[in-house]
């Protein structure tokens, strides 16, 4: 007897998606939440960002979440980069330098936010107000999403920019540095009998 290889992956994603099924809590409690979002994505994608939204989210405490940016910016090419939360900070969780092509260089603020809904357009104007006089540019990130409002608010003409980092973009940048995600490739050897047919 023998086995399609296309068989056997659909019948591990079938059991795969019965087995995400049967894990998923019952409700959601009215959040708008990017698990909502994760639905109408490939399966493939699903299943890892829904498992990573969870493990952010749910499992790790907000110190070990801003030191996960801190480690995301230093792969990224910051320099100097602290996590500085402390309370009365109006909102900044660390600090560091962007260097560009080796010449340029930023000053840079940003402020993680463990999210399950949307970012408003409030919370970017009250982080732009900390950060006014102390950096160049600000850096907003969140397991979240941001409302329309907290884009135009955050683009600004005449404040000081403060660039957006959403959920996915997160977990984008997340599985291109290899942090805590790995990926791996599945080998599909398939034997070209037309090819032996003409030898």
């Amino acid at each position: 007897m023998s086995t399609q290889p296309r068989e056997v992956v659909r019948f591990v994603r079938n059991l795969d998606r019965e087995r995400r099924v049967a894990q998923q809590p019952p409700t959601n409690n009215g959040i708008d939440a990017p698990e909502q979002e994760i639905i109408d994505a490939p399966e493939e994608t699903q299943s890892w960002r829904a498992h990573l939204y969870a493990l952010l989210t749910k499992q790790l405490d907000p110190n070990a979440f801003e030191r996960l940016i801190k480690r995301v910016l230093r792969e990224s090419g910051f320099v100097h980069v602290e996590v500085t939360g402390r309370s009365g900070d109006g909102g900044i969780d660390g600090k560091g330098i962007a260097r560009l092509h080796g010449f340029l260089s930023f000053h840079v603020v940003f402020q993680c936010k463990r999210y399950q809904g949307s970012v408003t357009s409030g919370q970017i104007r009250d982080f732009r107000g900390a950060m006014v006089g102390r950096a160049d540019k600000g850096l907003f990130v969140t397991t979240g999403t941001f409302t329309r409002d907290a884009v135009k608010e955050a683009t600004r003409d005449g404040a000081p920019p403060i660039d957006l980092v959403d959920g996915d973009q997160l977990a984008d940048k997340l599985k291109e540095l290899s942090l805590g995600i790995k990926t791996e490739v599945v080998e599909n050897v398939v034997v070209d009998e037309e090819w032996y047919k003409n030898i």
